[in-house]
């Protein structure tokens, strides 16, 4: 009768966890469709529409959002598909533990509720559609984990490679991910001996690359804007690391850009340190003068003084990277940092060629304020979702099922894509570090299903 009562309150409860995240996903919809859009998501579609690049964004985003535009015009079939991928893969933890609790339906509730879930899963963003996949990837590598054996199951983890090489290709850094998976996967073989575990490890990682690449081949526009540059995004990096290391080091001369243009090196030094932000690299370009003098500058020389500045001056370079890090995971003044977009904003020109209604109504407007109502408390901070993360990592660490590991991995994984934009970073925006609060609450929710009971070791 006890072990009766057990199964039909798991059961119960089970049921009610998966119930709520369909409903979950139905609130999410309801209150998003046809999506949110900012510039990028605007400049995403029409690079889809055009099949001409826009930018040196990931090709991938506007690749994956050509099809479902071309079967419903607009981005609201594809917000129901990457929603529908997280919360698929959310009603699936139940299947990961003997059994589930009520604790998990309430905490449950309380993660629905957050901006991070209602109001982010129906923004087209890259980095929304990053962490879906990441997540997706490491709950099949969780299932494939729990049923391994002699003949590994090739579903989940075929469903895993696809969403990693993907991943991958939105979020270049994300590829420490997939170092992460590919670890875990290995792990998981260890019984098979050292060699077969490395090699599904190994296997694992070329795999995925290799996938990666042919996607990224077939994804890429074979047409480019013509102002294009094709190293735009690593000059815009050094751009902002040699203004802002000027910025933290009054003294610090521009010599390898004074050698081909002096009179740029002497703008850049008399001005950096009143145009430089820690927040974003953008008031950069609000100087016009400013800005037409780091953009003449050969790349040569700018590549040389940004090398010079980390070898000779690499105290003004880390307190440049540092500044920068601490407003990208600590959001000091979180409304600098884009915490939501609600609406459609973007150059009246592509939003009407897009024939997409622009500006914000009464439920987009609500859907802001609600988010504006976390502002400032620890539902809107990446350090609450670090903290908590490294928390599930010592409960699970406790009990180290195979499923445990995994998510261990993508915990771990997830810290290490943080402190990347720490040498990469050139905005605060919160959505990339969305990955960070996303893991957290999805590993969260895993291990209140089941409770590690504490034990000593």
């Amino acid at each position: 009768m006890s072990d009766a009562n057990q199964s039909t309150g798991k059961d119960r409860a089970g049921g009610a966890f998966r119930i709520l995240m369909a409903a979950g996903l139905l609130l999410t919809l309801a209150a998003n469709i046809p999506g949110q859009m900012s510039l990028d998501s605007v400049v995403a579609l029409t690079e889809a529409r055009t099949g001409v690049r826009q930018t040196w964004a990931p090709a991938v985003s506007s690749w994956i959002l050509k099809p479902f535009d071309g079967l419903v015009a607009g981005t609201g079939l594809y917000v129901t598909a990457s929603a529908a991928l997280l919360f698929l893969s959310l009603m699936s933890l139940t299947r990961l533990r003997p059994r589930s609790t009520w604790l998990a339906v309430g905490l449950g509730v309380l993660v629905l509720l957050t901006p991070q879930i209602l109001i982010y899963q129906g923004i087209v963003w890259r980095d929304v559609l990053f962490a879906n996949l990441t997540i997706a990837a490491f709950v099949m590598l969780a299932h494939a984990a729990e049923r391994w054996s002699a003949r590994p199951p090739i579903l989940p983890l075929a469903g895993a490679l696809v969403c990693l090489a993907l991943a991958a290709l939105a979020r270049q850094n994300g590829a420490v991910l997939v170092i992460a998976a590919a670890g875990v996967l290995a792990w998981t073989a260890r019984a098979g001996g050292w060699r077969r575990s490395l090699a599904w490890g190994l296997g694992a990682l070329a795999a995925a690359g290799l996938l990666a690449l042919g996607i990224n081949r077939i994804a890429t526009p074979s047409e480019t804007q013509a102002k294009l540059r094709p190293n735009a995004a690593s000059l815009i990096l050094e751009h902002y690391d040699i203004v802002g290391a000027k910025a933290h080091h009054m003294s610090l001369r521009l010599k390898e850009i004074g050698k081909v243009d002096p009179a740029a090196q002497a703008l850049l030094e008399a001005k950096s340190n009143l145009i430089y932000s820690a927040s974003r690299v953008d008031t950069l370009d609000l100087d016009e003068t400013f800005r037409r003098t780091l953009w003449h500058v050969p790349d040569a020389a700018m590549n040389a003084q940004w090398r010079r500045i980390i070898i000779h001056y690499p105290a003004a370079y880390l307190l440049q990277r540092a500044d920068v890090f601490r407003w990208t995971f600590l959001t000091p003044k979180l409304e600098q940092c884009l915490p939501v977009t609600v609406g459609v904003s973007g150059p009246d020109a592509m939003v009407r060629d897009l024939n997409i209604q622009s500006g914000i109504d009464r439920q987009d407007q609500g859907l802001a304020d609600y988010a504006r109502r976390f502002y400032g408390t620890p539902v809107f901070s990446h350090l609450t979702w670090a903290v908590a993360a490294l928390g599930v990592i010592v409960l699970l660490l406790r009990r180290r099922t195979p499923a445990d590991w995994v998510f261990v991995a993508l915990l771990g994984g997830t810290l290490v894509f943080v402190a990347t934009f720490a040498v990469i970073s050139v905005a605060c925006d919160y959505r990339y570090l969305y990955l960070l609060d996303l893991a957290a609450m999805v590993s969260l929710l895993y291990t209140a299903l089941d409770p590690p009971r504490w034990r000593r070791l």
